[in-house]
């Protein structure tokens, strides 16, 4: 089958491997139907991942029909059509008894398709604990639409609900890439009062307004001064830093009023510096992390009803055979890229 591959730093290659097996009882055998690209694959890509294997299939967004399934799955059966979480969680160590599924001890655990075993940016994926890692898609639900559930909109999802959000808050969202798009669609659930994007492109700014109205949006060297307008106690009562560079990681506390929440969503690839002599006094609480993405099944339920929509945020189809030419334009951001997806050959 073909499988878009890391072979080293800085390099993909697409090759032809072995369709994967059973390995585990626990494990299903997923035929990916729609697939697509993600910022954290660029990451492996230029070396930003120590834990990715060179040999991998990378790829961690995608959906797909259970083909086969082994002894000790029962949560879903051949022919489902299914979602595939980011991440592998047993269910029933410590950390996933907790919610904090990212953290999970299985060998397995967390964040490893596309990472430290292959992935989905194939024709079959191999998915361990698949009673935990696939849901269901309902009817009336496309692949399109439940596409980013397993990753970005559940790290959305995730980020909005650790944040302490109120509907008297002003909330700030740094970036509006896919992942600040999938957060400000979480965000509106809860209804704030104000909300405000900040980022340096000017056509997210503008998908940003077109798609969601009410929802303010500046570039960085305006957004502090839009947040103090719009906030009632000196500054953004929760942030949520999606973009992941030095700047926005500043922007984010120079922003939030003092006890605020910062809830850093963003992948960094170098060190942050906190300067603590200079946040002295604001209060901050800071949560961090990657997502917890074990709630798919209220993010499938929140699409049917009509309440997340993230099919606009698809600009760009590619076929599997061609999607060195997708991580092309998506890397380097041509032609409005928002997110490709990556579609089966035949």
């Amino acid at each position: 089958m073909l499988a878009c591959t890391y072979v080293g730093p800085g390099e993909f290659q697409l090759l032809d491997k072995p369709s994967p097996a059973l390995l585990h009882p626990q494990d299903a055998i997923v035929r990916v139907t729609l697939g697509s690209i993600c910022t954290s694959d660029l990451h492996i890509k230029h070396g930003s991942v120590p834990r990715a294997v060179p040999g991998i299939t990378v790829g961690h967004e995608m959906v797909g029909v259970v083909e086969r399934v082994g002894g000790e799955v029962n949560a879903v059966c051949p022919g489902d059509r299914v979602t595939v979480n980011v991440e592998t969680f047993c269910g029933s160590c410590f950390f996933c008894q907790k919610g904090w599924v990212n953290n999970c001890t299985h060998p397995d655990g967390g964040w490893a398709l596309g990472c430290r075993i292959d992935g989905g940016q194939a024709e079959y994926v191999r998915v361990p604990c698949a009673n935990q890692g696939l849901n269901r898609i309902p009817d009336g639900v496309t692949d399109e639409q439940a596409l980013l559930v397993g990753d970005v909109l559940a790290t959305g999802y995730w980020a909005a609900g650790i944040s302490e959000i109120a509907p008297e808050d002003t909330v700030l969202i740094l970036g509006a890439g896919p992942t600040g798009l999938c957060t400000l669609q979480c965000v509106r659930l809860f209804r704030p009062r104000r909300i405000v994007v900040c980022d340096w492109d000017p056509q997210r700014l503008a998908f940003v307004r077109r798609h969601y109205p009410e929802v303010l949006t500046a570039p960085p060297e305006q957004v502090e001064e839009l947040v103090m307008a719009h906030s009632a106690h000196g500054g953004a009562d929760v942030v949520l830093e999606v973009a992941g560079s030095p700047d926005t990681f500043r922007m984010a506390w120079q922003c939030a009023r003092p006890n605020a929440v910062v809830t850093v969503v963003a992948l960094y690839d170098e060190p942050q510096i906190l300067p603590l002599p200079e946040m002295y006094g604001k209060n901050l609480t800071f949560k961090t992390g990657g997502v917890d993405g074990c709630r798919c099944d209220e993010i499938l339920a929140h699409i049917a009803a009509g309440e997340l929509d993230t099919v606009p945020l698809i600009t760009h189809t590619y076929p599997l055979s061609r999607i060195l030419e997708a991580y092309d334009l998506f890397e380097h951001r041509r032609d409005g890229v928002i997110k490709v997806a990556i579609i089966p050959d035949n």
